[in-house]
């Protein structure tokens, strides 16, 4: 494997590239926003509360940063730290929640966009080169169906999960049961803002993190031959759970931790330095535990540079 590769994603034959395909509407996609989208405008004006407000912020920063950040992001895709599965199946239900799909659409989508960026070209789709409006329209209501597409085939320890091959069916029944606790605790308002409200708030906020942070921000890092350089975008840290930082996550995507010095903040990494301090994570990796990458070099002198031993011990 070669470092445009990543091990998820399989060529088929010698045609096989992230350039030749076309950008479709994806009716499960874009009528699952859409649905949200109304309930939370409509029904958001009509029920606000701010009870309800406060249930959304509370919910969504626990399945932004425990979820999605943390349980998908850093465990499940790239195994950063290790963990007891249950916990992991806590972490990535969690992040379920955010409604994006299930654990294996998250491992696709993930890979075949890192997959993709890591090629000399890709489908623009890949790396969020149009202008903002259609960009928007094509991250929420579309999806690329390329021509000679890479073999998917995740781990055989997420393949054959049969708690992760259930969360796949059921990824959008998946908020029924909160949607029942939430009326019970608070009717209708809380259903609205702590399910609809969330998810579109939370989808549309990781869509715009990723189109900022492929477009323009401090880089400390470059990466040789790839279709695009991820950015860095100061300040934000703590309101994308650390994913902000994402020339680092670019440079080392192996690392437990994307804030690589103190003044980059990163909640992620706080939440996964909480669990260890409980018995509940360890080994994470950090980028000096993390095999040589050949076409990484770093383009400025960072003035703290980055870890290159594990801050936590294990």
């Amino acid at each position: 494997m070669n470092e445009h590769e990543v091990p998820r994603m399989l060529p088929r034959d010698a045609a096989t590239n992230p350039i030749d395909g076309r950008v479709v509407w994806s009716p499960v996609k874009s009528l699952w926003f859409t649905a949200h989208a109304l309930v939370a405008v409509i029904g958001g004006v009509l029920t606000f509360r701010w009870d309800a407000l406060m249930v959304f912020f509370v919910f969504t920063i626990t399945t932004l940063c425990l979820g999605h950040s943390v349980g998908l992001h850093r465990l499940l895709i790239h195994r950063s730290f290790q963990c007891p599965l249950w916990v992991e199946h806590v972490l990535v239900h969690l992040g379920t929640l955010v409604g994006m799909g299930g654990p294996s659409k998250m491992l696709y989508l993930h890979d075949i966009r890192d997959w993709s960026q890591r090629h000399p070209e890709c489908h623009p789709l890949f790396i969020h080169k149009n202008p903002i409006w259609k960009d928007f329209l094509w991250q929420n209501h579309c999806e690329v169906q390329l021509e000679h597409p890479p073999e998917f085939r995740p781990e055989a320890r997420v393949a054959n999960d049969r708690f992760y091959r259930f969360m796949d069916r059921t990824w959008m029944l998946q908020q029924l049961p909160w949607a029942i606790l939430l009326y019970v605790l608070g009717g209708v308002a809380f259903v609205v803002w702590g399910i609809s409200a969330r998810i579109v708030v939370s989808l549309i906020g990781h869509w715009l993190v990723g189109y900022f942070a492929h477009n323009a921000g401090p880089r400390d890092w470059h990466l040789e031959g790839h279709a695009v350089q991820g950015h860095n975008i100061p300040h934000i840290g703590l309101l994308t759970m650390g994913e902000s930082w994402h020339n680092n996550h670019h440079a080392f995507p192996g690392s437990a931790r994307l804030g690589l010095d103190s003044s980059q903040i990163d909640p992620g990494w706080w939440a996964i330095c909480a669990l260890k301090a409980v018995g509940l994570a360890w080994s994470p990796r950090l980028p000096g535990d993390l095999p040589a990458r050949p076409e990484l070099s770093c383009i400025k002198v960072p003035e703290r540079p980055a870890p290159t031993k594990p801050i936590l011990t294990r």
